[in-house]
């Protein structure tokens, strides 16, 4: 893009879908990232992911929602569009869609999109319809760009594999891709939700990755799990957290583990009023 350019904006269906045709014009292929805006370092990471494929990127920001339980406050979430668009104009991104409710869930608007099984324990167990929104939003995401691949960060372990599971049950024919999770220094899982803590609770806050990996290591050396696991909720509550869950579960089902599958150590606990959530790969 030219300096001073920013990256072409859409927010009608029929000028995005001929925003994507244009894209698709010369043979390419198209790559969406949704997200929610409060764009950071994690997010450009899956801007610089898709453009790595040689797709054309399509970035979405929509706050869905649908994916807010009651007891949380939708219009606290951060919005900051014009710092937003800045930013993937300098990643690169070709086009961003910014759909209004009005869009994407117009009157009469009459369909859930739920995923059982995956979507039940952990933050599906803590946040009640929350994943019916994530699989509803990201559904209609899919089928109103229709990309090859669509781009989704690590960090929301659970959310990824609840999209991974609607995209093989229902034949959509889509790449979904995980990237791995972004961390500041002192390793912190990047999130939109870092800006809601004051300068002690983001002190504090490193106990959480410091926890889950001390147990990952411990149990990756075949430790036992449970102790493991007690000492890592521990550390939390001395710094200050309310732990929501701390597991390890199987990294595609999250079910039990199984032996000889991929495992994968998933956590949520608040620090004053900001929920984090992290997860890492257990060898």
């Amino acid at each position: 893009m030219f300096e001073g350019e920013r990256v072409q904006s859409v927010r009608d269906l029929a000028d995005l879908r001929a925003s994507v045709g244009a894209l698709r014009a010369d043979g390419a292929r198209v790559a969406l990232v949704p997200t929610m805006g409060a764009l950071h370092a994690g997010h450009m990471a899956l801007i610089a992911a898709a453009r790595r494929t040689g797709a054309k990127v399509v970035a979405s920001i929509f706050v869905n929602p649908k994916q807010f339980a009651a007891n949380e406050d939708l219009s606290r979430y951060p919005r900051r569009e014009a710092t937003d668009a800045q930013m993937l104009t300098e990643a690169g991104c070709d086009l961003l869609w910014l759909p209004g409710v009005e869009t994407m869930y117009p009157a009469a608007f009459a369909t859930t999109v739920s995923v059982s099984g995956v979507s039940e324990p952990f933050d599906g167990a803590a946040r009640p319809g929350h994943f019916d929104g994530v699989a509803t939003v990201v559904l209609k995401l899919l089928n109103q760009v229709r990309p090859n691949l669509a781009l989704f960060g690590e960090k929301d372990w659970q959310q990824l594999q609840v999209v991974r599971r609607m995209v093989v049950d229902l034949d959509i024919a889509v790449e979904i891709v995980g990237v791995p999770t972004e961390r500041e220094d002192d390793g912190l899982a990047l999130s939109s939700r870092n800006v809601y803590l004051d300068p002690g609770e983001r002190a504090r806050a490193v106990a959480l990755p410091r926890a889950l990996g001390e147990a990952a290591a411990a149990i990756g050396r075949g430790e036992a799990i449970e102790p493991a696991l007690a000492h890592a909720r521990a550390a939390l509550i001395a710094a200050g957290f309310a732990v929501d869950y701390l597991a390890l579960a199987d990294a595609e089902t999250l079910g039990e583990p199984q032996h000889g599958r991929p495992r994968r150590l998933l956590a949520a606990a608040r620090i004053g009023t900001t929920r984090l959530i992290d997860n890492l790969a257990v060898e």
